[in-house]
């Protein structure tokens, strides 16, 4: 779940891929190339195999604005091209996004404050200040079972949900993968 780049920043250097450098590039071409370099990033929620133009244009509207550098210039009816920064950053980052996974599932608003909210709670648990500390194998079952919220009334296939949904979204998290792959880990145990 890496947000090692921004949207604007991949709709750059998509168009610099798309020859954006030279000519104006319509907006569906940004958003194929896009959508190759971040997988279902620019998809759309109810059907992610779909590439959302709306999303891409969004992004393409956010790399013109100075504050991001106005890396484009043009609009969504004349077409997309680079500026002389838009081209050296795309030729900057470009070889770096290959080491990067983009991908990333559409969220409503909802769903991304729920994400920051949990990730927020889970780094202030008892369990995730043992985990840093190296001290996991002092972490008790109550204090694994509250870093997932669960208790002695979520049991059986709710209870391995809330694992599967938690582990699905921070596993490969940088910060919260290891602890939360080592705990719900440690709860499969005892349920077992």
């Amino acid at each position: 779940m890496s947000a090692a780049f921004t949207n604007f920043e991949i709709v750059t250097i998509a168009l610099a891929l798309v020859g954006g450098d030279a000519v104006f590039v319509d907006v569906e071409d940004v958003a194929t190339r896009a959508n190759v370099l971040a997988p279902g990033r620019f998809a759309w929620r109810k059907y992610p195999q779909q590439i959302d133009l709306s999303r891409v244009s969004v992004a393409l509207f956010d790399a013109r604005k100075e504050k991001n550098g106005s890396y484009v210039l043009g609009s969504t009816r004349k077409g997309w091209m680079l500026t002389e920064a838009g081209l050296s950053y795309a030729r900057i980052h470009e070889s770096k996004m290959g080491n990067v996974d983009l991908s990333r599932r559409a969220q409503t608003p909802r769903e991304r404050s729920w994400e920051r909210g949990e990730r927020f709670r889970m780094m202030s648990e008892v369990a995730y200040f043992k985990f840093e500390r190296g001290e996991i194998r002092d972490v008790s079952q109550a204090e694994a079972e509250s870093f997932f919220r669960l208790d002695d009334y979520v049991t059986g296939q709710a209870r391995e949900r809330k694992l599967i949904r938690v582990l699905n979204l921070f596993g490969s998290d940088q910060e919260l993968g290891a602890v939360v792959r080592e705990l719900a880990a440690k709860i499969r145990r005892k349920t077992s």
